[in-house]
């Protein structure tokens, strides 16, 4: 596997660091430049063979580097003598390329990812392009990527769009897989966007573009703010804890009655209120190194009372509603089924007995594989002894919050490690606060 860097930027937000002395991509983050972090990752991954597009001062960049062999490294160079876009370049890219894929990472985001997950993904999915994708603090002001049950890419939602609905918080974060045939579409050295050029347009002709979902750390470092901020999760470990070589730690949630109102049945999107301390409740998750999943059980969809694009869009509320405060979900489960037939409306297909459904662990095991979860080491948070028996089940901590009915009389089916009034008082038990 080869790696490509986008390194040609100017960096105008980054003046006051740069002084226009160096690159943006040479701009020291903890004392190092953001390239060299880049290489290093990379590196560690087992990608040593790397071509880096340079423009703006790029001589500076290859000064520090070389041709990368005290560093174990192959580095190779292509100069763009007027910018070309985020693919122009790839007119040139063509003949020093000597794989079917290849890795193209934006000069100006910091990372520290498993990027062998993102590989098996890739050609898993025999896709001709995989997108790492995530949610951030703030899906309202970032392009959104649109995608089916499968992950594969419908289309793009740029910020400058007016959003008249609920939306995914799911952002495309500067890091991609590619087969090495997109080259191919640049017939000649001109400005080409790579979004709205390239990957709009093999999606539009059917070809395999695919978005990889991943809680690990990859942040564009591309203002000062944006630099201290990185600084600090640097310095403090949190940004090495996140990468999905290392076992992680999760705070599961159940939804009605711990994040939202309970409101009976849930079909419709307007009946979808959060609890007044779920905000601030998730935005201390965020911060603290634990992964927040949502584990709910979704029967409004087997007694027929909506159907499963409903309970999506009533998610897309919520992560909506969480996103504008600047707080996200890691990723978000639920199970449409129900065992017990004779309701007038049932749906038959989700009328069955599955392993998904709370008590039973499936939605619990399923995110544990896929991000790396020590459930030993994860807490389960619910407002029914039902999630409580859940987190049992599966191995994790648990927590009884008391805004339903459940315990509320200190009786439980299954005794859980604590008892709490709500998610916030929960969370800050578990995390401190």
């Amino acid at each position: 596997m080869q790696a490509v860097i986008m390194a040609g930027g100017k960096g105008t937000r980054l003046l006051s660091l740069t002084k226009d002395e160096i690159p943006k991509p040479m701009t020291p983050v903890c004392g190092k430049p953001i390239l060299q972090w880049q290489v290093e990752q990379l590196k560690a991954n087992g990608i040593t063979d790397i071509v880096m597009i340079i423009g703006h001062l790029g001589h500076k960049i290859q000064e520090f580097f070389g041709d990368g062999t005290e560093m174990g490294l192959r580095i190779r160079y292509i100069e763009e003598i007027s910018p070309l876009g985020t693919a122009g370049a790839f007119y040139y890219l063509r003949p020093m390329l000597s794989g079917e894929d290849f890795l193209l990472v934006f000069g100006d985001v910091l990372f520290d990812i498993d990027l062998q997950r993102m590989i098996r993904f890739h050609r898993m999915k025999e896709a001709k392009a995989t997108l790492f994708v995530h949610p951030n603090t703030h899906p309202f002001d970032s392009d959104l990527v649109v995608t089916d049950d499968d992950d594969r890419i419908l289309r793009f939602d740029s910020k400058n769009n007016v959003r008249d609905y609920w939306y995914d918080n799911c952002v495309n974060a500067g890091l991609y897989l590619f087969d090495a045939s997109i080259c191919d579409e640049v017939t000649e050295p001109v400005k080409t966007d790579l979004e709205k050029q390239l990957l709009t347009g093999m999606i539009q002709s059917g070809e395999a573009v695919y978005a990889y979902r991943s809680p690990e750390y990859i942040k564009d470092v591309g203002t000062v703010e944006r630099i201290q901020v990185a600084e600090k999760e640097l310095a403090s470990g949190y940004i090495a804890a996140r990468n999905l070589q290392r076992m992680q730690k999760a705070i599961f949630l159940d939804r009605d009655g711990t994040i939202n109102r309970k409101n009976r049945f849930i079909y419709q999107e307007d009946q979808f209120e959060l609890e007044d301390c779920a905000v601030e409740a998730i935005r201390k998750i965020n911060a603290s190194g634990y992964l927040a999943i949502v584990i709910t059980n979704q029967p409004v969809v087997a007694r027929g009372l909506c159907e499963v694009e409903d309970v999506e869009r009533i998610h897309n509320k919520m992560k909506t509603l969480l996103g504008r405060e600047g707080v996200f979900l890691d990723e978000v489960c639920f199970c449409p089924h129900h065992p017990d037939k004779g309701y007038p409306e049932e749906n038959p297909k989700y009328k069955i007995p599955c392993h998904c459904r709370k008590p039973d662990i499936g939605m619990i095991e399923d995110c544990a594989e896929r991000f790396h979860i020590d459930l030993a080491q994860s807490w389960m948070i619910g407002d029914t002894t039902v999630d409580v028996r859940t987190g049992k089940n599966a191995g994790t901590h648990t927590v009884l919050v008391l805004t339903g009915d459940a315990g509320k009389d200190g009786k439980y089916d299954d005794v859980p490690d604590m008892v709490c009034s709500d998610l916030l008082e929960a969370v800050n038990k578990i995390i401190g606060g």
